[in-house]
């Protein structure tokens, strides 16, 4: 991969990492609520997981998925029930009895999520065919990968501490429970509109195999 390529890789795996979705709403708010020590782990999770689908999925996972592809839709609603069991839990987080008993997410919790979550297979697939398709694709991924690995790390890190300084602000009191409905509202729109996109698409793929003229006859 030459410097070109690899700083135009950098500026994307920036703009996918930092940018909002379930993974940084779920750090922001753990952070807010845990603070970031008991975040860490969380972040640590999701720091790892994505880069390590990227390397299954180099490595032939894509392959086994094509032979099941009912596989992917059992992944992908298995992401959309965690995603709306998280939501709920941050919802219902926020006064002082909750937060005894709750927890955020664990490391390996974290990665877990990553395998479920329908934005990072289709990002995981993206990528993968994009920039490991060559005759260095071994380096390729492991390098991929590490640029993931780093911005991830960044990023994931960062809405922690940016959730941790918010929630010193919000204390225990409503402003932190308003602030936990808004993150969990915006965990189930991303939800639904990640269910709506791979509705669409399978829709597009019907359409493909039986064209209009077909159907109207």
């Amino acid at each position: 991969m030459d410097f070109e390529s690899l700083a135009a890789l950098s500026g994307i795996a920036l703009a996918l990492t930092c940018g909002p979705g379930p993974n940084n709403a779920m750090l922001s708010a753990s952070g807010a609520n845990y603070g970031w020590r008991l975040s860490v782990p969380h972040a640590m999770g999701v720091t790892v997981g994505f880069p390590v689908l990227i390397i299954a999925i180099a490595l032939g996972l894509e392959r086994i998925v094509g032979a099941f592809p009912r596989m992917v839709d059992v992944l992908s609603w298995v992401g959309f029930a965690m995603i709306l069991w998280y939501a709920w839990r941050i919802a219902t987080a926020g006064g002082t009895r909750e937060q005894v008993k709750a927890r955020p997410l664990t490391f390996m919790q974290a990665i877990a999520f990553q395998w479920v979550n329908p934005k990072a297979w289709a990002l995981s697939v993206y990528i993968t065919a994009t920039y490991t398709v060559s005759e260095s694709a071994g380096m390729n991924t492991l390098l991929v990968a590490a640029v993931f690995l780093v911005s991830g790390f960044a990023s994931s890190h960062a809405w922690v501490v940016f959730g941790a300084g918010i929630g010193r602000w919000l204390t225990r009191g409503w402003r932190l429970r308003t602030f936990n409905s808004v993150m969990a509202l915006t965990l189930v729109a991303s939800a639904i509109w990640l269910a709506l996109g791979r509705w669409f698409s399978q829709l597009q793929r019907l359409r493909s195999v039986f064209p209009a003229n077909s159907l109207r006859a």
